[in-house]
């Protein structure tokens, strides 16, 4: 799928208009909901094929932001057999008691993925507890960048940012 076809169909499943209260608490009349491409696998596969060029050169394992992080990293996966590393929000309290599955952290380097990324809080957030384990981690890719040009809380966390498409990209495809 040619990339400005994936933007007209990822725009086409995820705006919705309406009244939507969003997180900030703060009411909106529309709303971007990204599990509607995250649950098609065919827009997952594009999203992958058009990602993977993207990818840093040089690291070990793909590290899936939960809960959209996930869906996308396993279609990356999938696609370049990289070994993929699930990062919860916050520890499980049960079993292992981790906030990261998957292979050992200690020396490897890790290309974060995520679905959308605003402000980056989360990313920086995790990456720090990931650093703390002994991973590397300096780079940050996503599928929609919403944050508007301000990476400053990324970049402050020692990360770059990649984005497949911002949302006035996206917008524009209309």
């Amino acid at each position: 799928m040619e990339k400005k076809q994936l933007a007209k169909s990822v725009l086409k499943v995820s705006h919705l208009t309406g009244s939507f209260l969003l997180r900030s608490g703060k009411t909106s009349n529309e709303y971007f909901d990204k599990y509607q491409f995250e649950s098609r696998p065919e827009l997952l596969k594009a999203i992958a094929d058009h990602m993977i060029p993207l990818l840093p050169k040089d690291f070990d394992l793909l590290g899936a932001m939960e809960m959209g992080g996930l869906p996308i990293a396993t279609a990356i996966a999938l696609q370049t057999g990289k070994e993929m590393v699930f990062i919860r929000k916050k520890s499980k309290e049960y079993g292992t008691c981790k906030f990261a599955e998957g292979p050992g952290l200690k020396g490897k380097k890790i290309c974060m993925i995520e679905d959308v990324i605003t402000t980056g809080g989360q990313v920086v957030l995790s990456t720090a507890m990931l650093r703390e384990q002994g991973a590397e981690i300096t780079d940050v890719m996503c599928v929609i960048d919403r944050s508007e040009g301000d990476h400053s809380r990324l970049e402050n966390g020692g990360l770059k940012l990649h984005s497949l498409f911002t949302m006035e990209e996206l917008k524009a495809h209309q």
